[in-house]
């Protein structure tokens, strides 16, 4: 079995920020796992990390004398597993619009290297590729579903003990060991609904599929889950949400609305905090780019709040249509939030903004870490120095 080794487009990493700035493009959430987690499960083989030199000591590679680099962004499926297995020793899988999916190859290899000295394999089959941060969202739904076929084949669920708790179509309600529900409504009709090991669903909640929650969250009470949404593991969830990702760690656990957004890891939303993910002309909405520094169209009508990790807002924070939040930020404050939030800002759009004081994001992000009894390493605190430096031009107050 040949070395598999994720690798991060340049230009996919770009529109992914600022997600992309404290991780991988692998390690993406959407669906039940990760991009990395995915490949590592459907391939059934540990996966390492082709990524920026800032992140290589979190995010290591290992290079064999046969190798699988495959695209960050690529999920997997059969018919991409199948072209992988048939493909030869430095061999490139490209896409119709010559994307390199997937290469072959007998030693290390980055994408400014190029696929030039490589034999061209097309890929003429369908496939999912995360190249926008709307993406997330927008392929969770199809996500969801083949995570849970991939990750429950062959195997029972757990049963439902609690006599309060009722399922539609409970063929699709997936509940692995530990996993407690209270007194909670299920509706599987239009998607599965995943559990995951010792997650909470406390009384009242109710839930649509598709979605899945993560080892270890919660889910409040009273909570409502409409579909296509990702709750991760250690995460705590509640008010309404919809067709969103909380990729792990991160808590919005009072009531408000979260809809057609994502947010990193380790960020907290305060209690009644809103956003809006409709124009009220109902026109496309807008998102700012990292690649142009400017807001840009997403052709989506509906199009929520995208935040980086480590970053927090107080509570009855509102966030407009298409707003975009980066590292390490402490918003707060009334009315709506600017369009885009620069990493490690503090403030609000009514109180103004100021620089976010390094030592004391890293001293607030070291603390919110070891609450939950994680150790925030050396090269934690590394990454998010790099990206204080790499952040600096954003911050114009």
């Amino acid at each position: 079995m040949p070395a598999v080794i994720l690798f991060d487009d340049p230009v996919l990493r770009k529109q992914l920020l600022p997600l992309t700035y404290t991780r991988p493009v692998a390690g993406i959430r959407c669906g039940i796992e990760t991009i990395a987690e995915k490949w590592g499960r459907a391939l059934q083989s540990p996966v390492s990390f082709q990524t920026e030199k800032y992140l290589r000591s979190k995010f290591a590679t290992e290079v064999l004398h046969d190798n699988w680099y495959i695209n960050g962004g690529l999920c997997p499926d059969n018919q991409l597993i199948e072209a992988a297995k048939k493909l030869a020793v430095n061999s490139v899988l490209t896409s119709r619009n010559n994307e390199v999916l997937i290469v072959r190859t007998d030693g290390p290899w980055e994408p400014a290297l190029g696929v030039n000295e490589l034999a061209p394999v097309a890929y003429a089959d369908a496939f999912i590729l995360i190249r926008q941060v709307w993406d997330i969202f927008a392929f969770n739904a199809a996500q969801i579903k083949a995570d849970f076929e991939r990750i429950t084949s062959n195997r029972i669920s757990e049963p439902i003990t609690d006599p309060f708790t009722y399922t539609y179509n409970p063929s699709q309600v997936f509940i692995e060991k530990g996993a407690v529900l209270k007194a909670a409504i299920l509706n599987a009709e239009n998607g599965p609904i995943y559990i995951g090991k010792n997650a909470l669903i406390q009384e009242g909640s109710t839930i649509q599929g598709p979605f899945a929650i993560g080892e270890g969250s919660v889910l409040a009470q009273g909570a409502k889950i409409r579909p296509n949404t990702t709750i991760g593991p250690f995460c705590k969830a509640g008010g309404e949400v919809s067709n969103s990702i909380l990729f792990a760690y991160s808590n919005k656990g009072h009531d408000g609305y979260l809809g057609n957004s994502v947010l990193g890891e380790w960020c907290n939303l305060g209690a009644n905090t809103n956003n809006s993910n409709l124009k009220n002309d109902h026109s496309a909405v807008k998102l700012h780019s990292y690649v142009t520094n400017q807001l840009e169209n997403t052709g989506l009508q509906n199009c929520g709040l995208i935040m980086g990790d480590y970053s927090k807002a107080g509570i009855s924070t509102m966030f407009n249509t298409g707003t975009v939040v980066g590292v390490s930020v402490n918003v707060f404050g009334g009315g709506f939030q600017q369009k885009h939030v620069p990493s490690f800002s503090w403030g609000g759009t009514a109180e103004g903004f100021c620089e976010y004081r390094l030592q004391k994001a890293l001293e607030v992000a070291s603390d919110t870490v070891n609450r939950r009894n994680i150790t925030f390493e050396d090269k934690d605190e590394a990454i998010l120095k790099a990206v204080f430096e790499q952040t600096k031009d954003q911050r114009v107050f």
